[in-house]
């Protein structure tokens, strides 16, 4: 009688098709990540949220104009934390998946897209919510005619 080819000395035995690492700790261990994570946004919500009212009460610098010309800047931070936080969450789940922790993964995978959607949505509010450049207004045209000077200026 002869051996399967896996029974064979040296090779390696196949593990079941059920038999995965983790078992009932993989769902256990999704919700787990999922709550921590849970905990740091809203830890990085709070310290965002003080800190645009912090930067909401600061007073104006009237000094020089900004590179960009108008009188106030994007604020990327938001942007950027939850977009290092979203990477972290898709780096966890390409490790999960890869060790075959199904569900722990697949957890990891949903937040993954929950975390970039916000992310992208706080680049469009960063965006929405940049002050406009302040537009330049030509002076009248003083002689009040069809003069060369009143071409030029746009009156």
């Amino acid at each position: 009688m002869t051996h399967p080819e896996s029974d064979l000395p040296g090779r390696p035995a196949e593990h079941a098709p059920d038999e995965r690492p983790g078992g009932c700790a993989d769902p256990a261990v999704g919700l787990l990540l999922t709550i921590s994570e849970a905990v740091v946004l809203a830890v990085l919500l709070i310290w965002l949220g003080l800190r645009g009212l912090g930067r909401s009460h600061a007073p104006v610098d009237s000094g020089a104009p900004s590179a960009s010309g108008s009188g106030a800047e994007t604020d990327w931070v938001p942007t950027i934390a939850f977009g290092v936080l979203a990477l972290v969450v898709v780096v966890l789940a390409a490790v999960l998946l890869r060790d075959r922790w199904y569900w722990a993964g697949g957890i990891q995978v949903l937040v993954a897209v929950a975390l970039c959607t916000l992310t992208l949505t706080s680049v469009s509010r960063a965006d929405v919510d940049a002050p406009p450049a302040p537009a330049w207004n030509p002076p009248p045209c003083r002689s009040g005619g069809d003069s060369e000077e009143c071409a030029r200026s746009g009156g």
